[in-house]
């Protein structure tokens, strides 16, 4: 994601309540080699050196800004099962068999994220509860039929529906008649749990090189990748770079598209404050098109996000839309200011399912998460450690995921997708 510091704010909350040291560890200088050469410092990169390190690999991670410094540092934190589409898209895709075997490894990305957190002590505000909210009648019926779905066909029981005063002990808004409650889900630290798989990825012996951005791929067996100031041969390439792909591989461009949302964060809120806005602490996302979502930080911010732009520019009137929402939310926060503002980009497929695959024999990639990639990048990264140690058949459940590149070519991808986009937020409104 991109910082909006260039506006004279912050760059993010995340970034000033950092809370994980990494060991140092400098750009990419002269000629290297690994086993494996990881590209992208996010969530999908650093749980992939983590877990090849841990196999015993030699491991070099090249990330072109900081680590965290894109999606995975920046995100709303949200820790879900399930994938940015419906799961009958998978269905319908693969057939059911396949459709159970992700929907349970969606499940599994969660439980790892847990397992991960816990196993290597990351301080990251990991809390569990997660409210997916109707905005207006037809979202209930639809939450309803999902609920049925998960429950009946695919031995999902975590869901549990609320409305009237169920749901007000959770959220206190009168903005949604009804929500499903998922047990299984959470939210943290998005940055802190980014820097901390780097941190455990450094102690197993991965070496991570920030400020190395890779300017060229040459294939082969080793593949050689170059940076401005040295390069790295390798056995075996494994690509996370999500939306920051910027025609490095360009048969893959044309599959994603950049998406910029934006987050706020305000000031602390007082006990009362917070109990009449998250009162159990849970985070909530709506069931709108271009959805809002938010949680309370640990010192109880209420971190809001939504918006979306996919020309690269800042929508207009961006401030104030979205703190009427706030304020349409919950009147009790009225005089609490923002403290913090800041926006980016996610990686959105024209399915919205995550894009898995392989580039030849000895080059892997997982992106496209479609803003659903906290627990699915964490889980990414070790089934490509896992194929490359020879275990491919969940990645290769995945990677069978049919994708098409967005229509229009290079230059009129993002026109149709903006104005696909304006008639889903027409919708909305509907």
């Amino acid at each position: 994601m991109q910082s909006c510091a260039s506006q004279g704010r912050p760059a993010s909350w995340y970034r000033d309540s950092i809370s994980v040291e990494l060991a140092p560890h400098d750009a990419l200088q002269g000629a290297q080699h690994a086993d494996v050469c990881v590209i992208g410092g996010g969530v999908t990169g650093c749980s992939a050196a983590l877990h090849l390190a841990e196999r015993g690999y030699s491991v070099i991670l090249l990330e072109a800004e900081e680590i965290g410094h894109g999606a995975s540092g920046r995100s709303g934190g949200q820790i879900l099962p399930g994938l940015g589409t419906d799961i009958a898209t998978v269905e319908k895709a693969l057939g059911r068999e396949s459709a159970q075997q992700i929907w349970d490894m969606s499940r599994e990305a969660v439980r790892l994220t847990a397992a991960l957190v816990e196993r290597h002590a990351i301080p990251c505000e990991l809390s569990w509860g997660y409210l997916h909210a109707a905005v207006k009648p037809r979202h209930v019926k639809e939450l309803e039929a999902f609920r049925r779905t998960l429950a009946e066909q695919y031995g999902y029981p975590a869901l549990e529906w609320l409305e009237g005063q169920a749901l007000r002990e959770h959220v206190v808004t009168d903005a949604y008649p009804a929500a499903l409650f998922d047990h299984e889900g959470g939210h943290l630290h998005p940055l802190n749990y980014t820097l901390g798989l780097a941190r455990a990825a450094q102690r197993a012996g991965a070496r991570l090189c920030s400020h190395s951005a890779v300017r060229r791929i040459r294939r082969g067996e080793p593949a050689c990748v170059e940076t401005d100031q040295g390069s790295v041969t390798a056995d075996v390439l494994v690509l996370g770079t999500n939306a920051y792909q910027l025609g490095l591989v360009p048969e893959l461009s044309g599959r994603i598209m950049r998406a910029a949302n934006y987050m706020v964060a305000t000031a602390p809120l007082s006990d009362d404050q917070a109990a009449r806005v998250l009162p159990r602490g849970d985070a909530l996302s709506d069931a709108n098109f271009v959805l809002d979502y938010y949680r309370l930080s640990a010192d109880r911010r209420l971190i809001y996000g939504g918006e979306v732009s996919y020309d690269g520019r800042e929508p207009p009137n961006l401030e104030a839309r979205m703190d009427a929402k706030i304020a349409g939310l919950f009147p009790v926060l009225e005089g609490v200011p923002i403290e913090y503002r800041w926006g980016g980009d996610v990686a959105i497929t024209l399915n919205r399912a995550p894009d898995f695959g392989r580039l030849g024999d000895n080059i892997f990639y997982a992106q496209g998460y479609s803003g659903h990639g906290m627990a699915l990048a964490g889980l990414a990264g070790k089934l490509m450690s896992d194929a490359i140690a020879g275990h491919a058949r969940g990645f290769d459940t995945f990677a069978a995921m049919p994708h098409r590149p967005f229509p229009g070519g290079p230059w009129l991808r993002k026109p149709l997708l903006v104005l696909a986009t304006q008639f889903y937020k027409l919708r909305d409104r509907m």
